[in-house]
């Protein structure tokens, strides 16, 4: 196979049960983000087969980078368990809707569906502020599902930032 050459993937199904499953491990993550001190944030790549292909929450006060956000890391360790950057086929949970950066990461990662909690109505970039790759302007687009346990998820970040001012 060349460079050029890839398999096609189906694309992966929404099912409203198997979403809610994956966003409370998400917020398991998230929640692990705020025991550290960090925005908490969760998100779970998933394959085809349903498993989880890789995990992450915000670790950017922990490590102190700017882009450890939890869509990236769990998108690196998936890329990594799979041995390619391609991720067609799989599926990225997260509490909240990713931010421009993470956005980009999505589109190149090739993910085709992305399925979220709360929205971020200051720096969403999968149309609650931007549409970062979900406009058709990009090489790919990813099929966006939202609002899943959004209330869970939007209570997380609220309390969070509330105890902290």
């Amino acid at each position: 196979m060349t460079s050029r050459e890839f398999p096609v993937v189906p694309p992966p199904a929404f099912d409203p049960a198997t979403a809610e499953g994956w966003m409370r491990r998400a917020l398991e993550l998230a929640r692990a983000a705020e025991a550290a001190g960090d925005v908490p944030v969760g998100a779970v790549v998933v394959g085809l087969d349903g498993t989880a292909l890789g995990e992450g929450f915000n670790e950017r006060e922990a490590t102190g980078d700017p882009t450890a956000h939890a869509e990236l890391l769990a998108i690196r360790r998936a890329a990594a368990r799979v041995g390619r950057w391609r991720l067609d086929g799989a599926t990225l949970y997260v509490t909240l809707e990713p931010c421009p950066m993470c956005a980009g990461a999505i589109a190149c990662a090739r993910l085709p569906l992305v399925v979220y909690g709360a929205d971020d109505p200051k720096a969403g970039a999968l149309g609650s502020r931007y549409a970062v790759g979900v406009d058709g302007r990009w090489n790919h687009v990813a099929r966006v599902e939202r609002g899943v346990l959004a209330a869970e998820c939007a209570a997380l970040l609220t309390g969070f930032f509330a105890r902290r001012r």
